[in-house]
């Protein structure tokens, strides 16, 4: 027999969420073959089982979060599958409690002591536990959990929200409650045992809010979507990011002629040769990787109190799932690379993240990242920092426009060329302005002059 245990899928991930399994309880599973599906605040993967045999038991139902190192399933040689039956029947005798009531019977005849407990006004300490029954109805709904199997998100989220239980549809295995039936009922309030004013003042304190806002309620005409678990992890993160990173930005616009001019040459037969096409993301993530050589403070993370320069470069790239979530999965020593290199792994991240193949490597370690909208056409988008890392990079969308150019012989001339803007945003922990404007117009120089054509 073998317990499956919740894989570490990430450096800093803590939990995660079983969003699917493959197997059910009796079915046969191969070594390495698909067992489940989690979620976590990095990426959601399938996992493999890491043993061969049948599938006796399942622990946690889909939609639980629980902690990593969690034993989730056990995998054995089937033999014990037939046992739990009989277990199940055992119980059945429990309503044998008859023999308890007949002492109980017995007993009752005993209580003489029962008048001489008419002094009724030393009983008068009866009333005070008449308020505590008023405020009885608040914990109800811990009493209500009693018995049930909740995850830890889950019995959180009913006691914080004051939710009764037996007033949720639960959409789990045997109709177990998962989360998003609680945020469900959270967002419909059809649930809720405690006033709404507690439940705001709950949810304003948990966002530290200093002030408390109605939460929004659903009406006719509106679609109640829960947010996903990705969506949910985006949102903490970012949040987080703001609060603890001082956000400044710097913007530099770029002349892309000199590299459209190759795209434009090698498109057909890059194509051909790869396999995917030649956009403009492997010539900035090039450009970038090389000037972080001469700006390493741009190249490192925020410790406690200390600021970790890198000595090499994993340059993330954030890859969208669908327009569900995002994802930013790493080019592991993206400095030894060259720009074909480079866009191969691009390409291939990009691909398994939207399949849900990355690996917890993918996702970890990242000293650097780039946010790809620039395929959309945005003019100017403002990232949020990765953290803990101390700056990120959004490329936006390309267009062709007039500009000035400049002759051999100082003249000057209009021409349409391809521009965008390149625009960063960055900690002031790590650096100044005056660093982090130097460091992108090396990147701008590189876009603009690198022989790309020998680079290719």
């Amino acid at each position: 027999m073998a317990e499956i245990q919740l894989p570490q899928l990430g450096e800093s991930v803590t939990e995660g969420t079983i969003t699917k399994w493959f197997k059910a309880v009796g079915d046969s599973v191969a070594e390495d073959e698909v067992l489940f599906e989690v979620s976590t605040d990095k990426v959601d993967s399938e996992v493999p089982s890491p043993v061969g045999g049948v599938l006796t038991e399942i622990r946690v139902a889909e939609g639980d979060t629980v902690d990593v190192g969690t034993v989730i399933a056990v995998v054995g040689d089937g033999a014990g599958m037939p046992a739990p039956a009989p277990a199940t029947v055992a119980p059945a005798p429990e309503p044998e409690p008859a023999p308890v009531v007949a002492p109980v019977v017995e007993t009752a005849p005993e209580p003489p002591p029962a008048p001489v407990a008419t002094p009724a006004p030393v009983a008068a300490p009866t009333p005070p536990p008449a308020p505590v029954v008023a405020a009885a109805p608040t914990p109800a709904p811990a009493t209500s959990t009693a018995g049930q199997v909740l995850s830890p998100i889950v019995r959180r989220l009913i006691s914080d929200y004051g939710l009764d239980t037996s007033r949720i549809a639960g959409t789990g295995p045997n109709g177990r409650i998962t989360r998003s039936d609680v945020e469900l009922a959270i967002r419909s309030g059809v649930a809720s045992t405690a006033p709404a004013s507690s439940a705001a003042a709950a949810a304003a304190a948990s966002s530290g809010q200093r002030r408390a806002t109605p939460a929004p309620r659903s009406g006719t005409g509106d679609t109640v979507e829960p947010l996903n678990n990705i969506r949910r992890r985006t949102g903490e993160h970012m949040v987080m990011s703001k609060q603890v990173s001082p956000h400044a930005y710097t913007i530099v616009e770029v002349d892309y002629e000199n590299i459209e001019r190759v795209r434009r040459a090698h498109r057909e037969s890059f194509r051909a040769e790869e396999g995917f096409g030649l956009n403009y993301l492997p010539f900035i993530s090039r450009a970038v990787v090389d000037a972080l050589r001469n700006y390493p403070h741009m190249n490192a993370s925020v410790g406690d109190g200390e600021l970790i320069v890198h000595n090499y470069v994993n340059l993330a790239i954030a890859v969208d799932l669908d327009f569900t979530g995002l994802l930013a999965p790493v080019i592991h020593e993206a400095d030894d690379k060259r720009l074909r290199a480079i866009a191969r792994d691009i390409n291939d991240l990009a691909a398994r993240a939207r399949s849900k193949q990355l690996s917890a490597d993918d996702i970890s370690g990242g000293t650097f990242t780039l946010s790809n909208s620039g395929s959309f056409g945005s003019h100017l988008v403002l990232p949020i920092i990765n953290q803990p890392q101390v700056a990120i990079i959004s490329t936006d969308g390309v267009q062709r426009k007039p500009v000035v150019v400049a002759g051999i012989d100082g003249s000057e001339s209009i021409a349409i060329h391809s521009v965008g803007m390149l625009a960063m945003s960055w900690d002031h922990r790590a650096f100044d302005g005056a660093y982090a404007a130097a460091f992108l117009r090396d990147v701008k120089e590189i876009l603009e002059t690198r022989d790309w054509e020998a680079e290719l």
